[in-house]
């Protein structure tokens, strides 16, 4: 799976009961830039890149598979330099709990 097709399901995987009120855009700066706008519940992902994102993820685009599904652990990867951060690095913390990893895998 692509690091795009990934970002597409996320929609499917959100899980609206762990975001509470949150609105926040995350935007992934990847091969392919995407971003994901959650707000009032839901979880839209688009193309290109947002004009103020509240988070800025960057990595390669297999290490953003693996984060997603579990098999990168997101400190390990941030320690090691394959992911940086812009923005609110709270946010980022919770994202892992906003998405089901099951529903991420093709």
């Amino acid at each position: 799976m692509t690091a795009k097709e990934l970002i597409q399901l996320m929609p499917a995987a959100f899980k609206p009961e762990a975001a509470g009120n949150m609105e926040a855009i995350v935007q992934y700066d990847i091969s392919e830039p995407m971003y994901c706008v959650i707000k009032d519940g839901d979880c839209k992902v688009a193309e290109g890149a947002h004009d103020n994102p509240t988070v800025t993820i960057r990595m390669a685009d297999d290490d953003l598979v693996n984060l997603m599904t579990g098999e990168l652990d997101g400190m390990t990867a941030f320690m090691t330099g394959k992911l940086k951060l812009d923005g609110d690095m709270m946010l980022a913390q919770r994202l892992g709990g906003l998405f089901d990893a099951a529903r991420l895998e093709a």
